[in-house]
């Protein structure tokens, strides 16, 4: 179902801002063709799972508190935008544009990350369990008590910062580091062999590659 069909799909709750429901309104009477623009409107609050938004426009939108469970938001921008709290669960978020957004508490369990692109990302206490990373570049991004459990990553760029409250059970693939490790107050940087046993000794069946693309010994 998707919004090209608007008959057979309505957000289960509009937002409250008077001007995002309005936008998201003409939008669907328009038959949801092309790519919703929302920039720099506000959500929050409203229940949008389900909906198609392909190439949309959030950037610097508020989703704070926002269901989209299950929705595509497949090569949309939303840049600076703020999911604080989120839930993402099982969206296909291919190619995505999340540069400079907002994650924090946000739930993206099982989402499709594939090919995003998350640099400057405020990603601290997210949940991403079972989330598909494959090729997804993650540059700056702060996962500090963030869930990765069961995650999966491929030739990633992961220069993130971590702590000991990371969860990374399960997690798996193959990534590039280096890492920031914030341990009792005092950040470290971590990567080759020293990361990879690091990530290992927390349950993770990582691989971390050079910057050839080979695999450390």
């Amino acid at each position: 179902m998707s919004f090209g069909t608007p008959e057979m799909w309505v957000p289960r709750t509009l937002p409250p801002d008077a001007q995002a429901a309005s936008r998201l309104r003409e939008w669907m009477e328009g038959g949801g063709k092309g790519g919703l623009d929302i920039i720099g409107l506000d959500l929050s609050d409203a229940d949008l799972s389900g909906g198609d938004f392909s190439e949309s426009w959030f950037t610097d939108a508020k989703l704070i508190n926002t269901k989209l469970i299950g929705a595509d938001l497949y090569r949309s921008d939303a840049e600076g935008a703020d999911f604080t709290s989120a839930d993402l669960t099982r969206a296909s978020l291919v190619r995505v544009n999340f540069d400079d957004s907002f994650l924090r508490e946000a739930k993206l369990d099982e989402a499709n990350l594939v090919k995003a692109s998350l640099c400057d990302v405020d990603a601290s206490g997210a949940s991403f369990r079972g989330t598909r990373f494959m090729g997804a570049s993650l540059l700056d991004v702060n996962l500090r008590g963030a869930d990765l459990s069961g995650a999966v990553l491929q030739e990633n760029s992961f220069k993130v910062t971590l702590d000991n409250n990371t969860k990374l059970r399960g997690l798996s693939g193959t990534l590039f580091g280096p890492v920031q490790l914030i341990d009792l107050g005092v950040t470290r940087e971590l990567g080759g062999a020293d990361l990879e046993q690091w990530l290992r000794a927390r349950g993770g069946d990582i691989c971390v590659l050079s910057s050839r693309g080979r695999e450390r010994p």
